[in-house]
């Protein structure tokens, strides 16, 4: 794949500079901590004013990161974490504030589109691979967001911003046979147009399992369009992913496989309705659609003479009305307004299967009912009942409030009504004194909710078994922020306390535990320490330290610590981005002892996960780049409760070979 990308590369290197340079990556420490975040109040606020504690990553200090996925962000994120795990395809799972669970306790958005699906609640399901290449801007809130953002936004909100205003071409291969090109376009004919268009394609062989006699193969296409005329806008993307093979239902198989596909839209609208008052309308629709099968066992097992396999071939889809509010009623006093109305439910729950009984209409283990190999069906009856509507309409109300020079309040509550299954109230506050220039205090509260989704109210399968009296989870926060801002460097300390109520978590159906049900079974409080700062090191050199410690143990056997740093030196034409990710050891000891002489328990070791990037500007708008991650070829795994023996090997090396154009 490297000499097949050389011919092009020179092609590139000699076409003319235009007058539309960019000169990436050239990237102060004045621009990096000069940052402006919306997500957490819907007002621009800095780091100081910031009614939460956020993070936020620029589309230059991704591209330091060498990384290729959005979701492994978290890792540089205090407080969050992203790991391979079990169930459907090996999707990325979130460890967010101590909890690791698989349904879709952070909300995730796509330039404030929600992808969170209302079938398994996790947006990485459907969408588990959204590369950096089109990626403008990521901003995080560490902690609540339910009182602007509803459902999901429990322990966190991540919102992914496009590039809407660039000009490049990417093109790249590596390891595993990885190879990868993307398009970046823009155009403005004048001030009152626009239009954007992202365009990603990637694809590996996946590199080799030997233990699990597995690969990890994957591709991904991502596209978009968008634009804007006067006061409208609009935006259509459409994704797909392929994670075959490698473990998916608790078992690895060639056969595995693992598709995803979405396909959203959004029209917007703003309008000054005045001089205090601005109205921003927003119409869009998301769909999203899965297929997935894993080997459940294998012939030998079941005394069969094919294997089975299984898996959900399901469709979600969501249309929403947003209108939200803005009134400037003095430089003192603002209000932020909203209204939301969504139709969402599970249209589809069909299966895939590899035996089944069409007269019966049910999956039945034996040789005269096996298909042939996995095949397709859009109906099944067993699964049925999953199909479900998820309407709800909600309501905010915001107030920012500057007492005096040094004392700012913030003060919400959004009401969430889901028709037929739960309303929720969700209240935050948040005082910001500013003692001097250099040094802020920051007291928070907020609650947040997580509505159970159709997979916990409603599954009939062979592994678990919905349950239609589930409440909504629940969690109280309460943070002490100091924040400290000199001209060559800041740094941030949080205090947190969650209290989680009302947790959902898999119960054993009977005594075999061959079959789980969920429950609201689970409460307990988490305290934990976050500690970011960056430094100045040179005119040329910067460093990022992050830092989490949990002084509770962590919920499902996550990280009890961990942190990550970040070093970027640029020198002549050359720039360098090294980090790195550390872990704590996590130890689990199974509570039945399996009777089998080679069971290990489960135990990894804390480790470094060591990567970066070695930039070579040809020219303002020409580079070579040299991408790693796990540079060490570090072989980890991750903790997951379903799998035999708890492990679930995460990435080894990933290596690449990157050329940019910008034109």
């Amino acid at each position: 794949m490297i000499k097949s990308l050389l011919p092009v590369s020179l092609i590139l290197l000699s076409l003319p500079l235009s007058a539309r340079q960019e000169a990436l990556f050239e990237l102060s420490f004045e621009e990096l901590m000069d940052v402006t975040v919306e997500l957490a109040s819907k007002t621009a606020e800095t780091a100081q004013s910031v009614p939460s504690s956020v993070t936020s990553f620029s589309q230059q200090q991704i591209s330091l990161l060498g990384i290729r996925n959005v979701y492994e962000l978290m890792n540089f994120v205090p407080g969050f974490q992203s790991t391979r795990g079990d169930w459907v395809g090996s999707v990325p799972k979130e460890h967010a504030r101590g909890v690791y669970l698989d349904n879709g306790n952070i909300l995730v958005m796509l330039n404030g589109q929600r992808l969170n699906d209302s079938s398994f609640g996790k947006a990485s399901v459907y969408a588990p691979f959204i590369p950096v290449d089109v990626v403008e801007k990521v901003e995080f809130i560490r902690g609540p967001g339910s009182a602007l953002y509803g459902s999901n936004a429990f322990l966190g909100v991540m919102n992914i911003v496009t590039r809407q205003s660039a000009r490049q071409i990417q093109l790249s291969a590596g390891l595993h046979q990885s190879r990868h090109a993307s398009l970046n376009y823009s155009h403005s004919p004048d001030s009152e147009r626009h239009f954007h268009a992202n365009v990603s394609v990637f694809a590996t062989d996946g590199e080799i399992y030997r233990a699990q006699q597995a690969r990890d193969p994957q591709s991904n296409l991502f596209v978009e369009f968008g634009g804007k005329w006067g006061a409208f806008s609009g935006s259509l993307h459409v994704t797909r992913t392929t994670l075959d093979e490698f473990m998916n239902l608790s078992s690895y198989s060639e056969d595995n496989f693992h598709t995803s596909r979405n396909i959203g839209a959004k029209l917007n609208h703003q309008a000054r309705l005045s001089d205090k008052l601005d109205s921003d309308l927003t119409l869009s629709f998301i769909r999203h659609d899965i297929g997935s099968a894993g080997l459940i066992a294998t012939a030998e097992e079941l005394g069969l003479q094919q294997d089975f396999f299984n898996g959900p071939k399901w469709r979600s889809e969501d249309l929403t009305l947003n209108w939200d509010l803005a009134y400037q009623h003095s430089s003192d006093l603002a209000l932020n307004w909203g209204l939301e109305y969504s139709l969402e439910e599970q249209s589809r729950a069909g299966t895939y299967t590899s035996h089944f009984d069409p007269v019966s209409g049910q999956i039945i283990l034996e040789d005269q009912y096996y298909l042939g190999g996995i095949k397709p069906l859009n109906e099944f009856a067993a699964f049925d009942s999953l199909k479900q509507d998820f309407d709800s309409y909600a309501t905010y109300l915001q107030l920012k409030y500057v007492l005096n020079e040094q004392l700012t309040l913030f003060t919400g509550l959004r009401f969430d009504e889901f028709i037929d299954i739960d309303s929720k109230l969700s209240p935050r506050i948040a005082t910001i004194y500013q003692f001097n220039p250099q040094h802020a205090f920051k007291l928070q509260y907020g609650e947040s909710f997580r509505i159970p989704v159709s997979n916990e109210l409603n599954s009939n399968d062979d592994i678990t078994q919905g349950n239609a009296q589930l409440k909504s989870e629940n969690i109280k926060t309460t943070e002490l922020v100091w924040h400290m801002a000199y001209t060559r460097w800041q740094l941030d300390l949080v205090l947190f306390e969650n209290q989680l109520d009302d947790f959902i978590i898999l119960e054993p159906v009977d005594m075999a535990q061959s079959r789980f049900t969920f429950n609201n079974a689970y409460s307990t409080n988490m305290q934990g320490l976050e500690i970011s700062a960056s430094f100045e090191l040179s005119d040329a050199s910067w460093f990022k330290l992050n830092y989490t410690q949990h002084f509770d143990d962590p919920f499902s056997a996550s990280y009890k610590r961990f942190g990550s740093w970040q070093l970027h030196h640029k020198f002549d034409r050359w720039q360098v981005g090294l980090n790195g990710v550390w872990r704590s050891q996590v130890k689990v000891f199974p509570v039945f002892i399996p009777d089998d002489p080679d069971f290990q328990h489960y135990d990894q070791a804390a480790h470094w996960l060591i990567g970066g990037t070695v930039t070579w500007h040809l020219a303002a708008n020409k580079q070579i780049r040299v991408k790693a991650q796990n540079l060490f070829d570090k072989q980890t795994s991750a903790f997951d409760p379903r799998v035999f023996d708890g492990r679930v090997p995460q990435a080894g090396q990933q290596l690449s070979l990157e050329y940019s154009y910008s034109f």
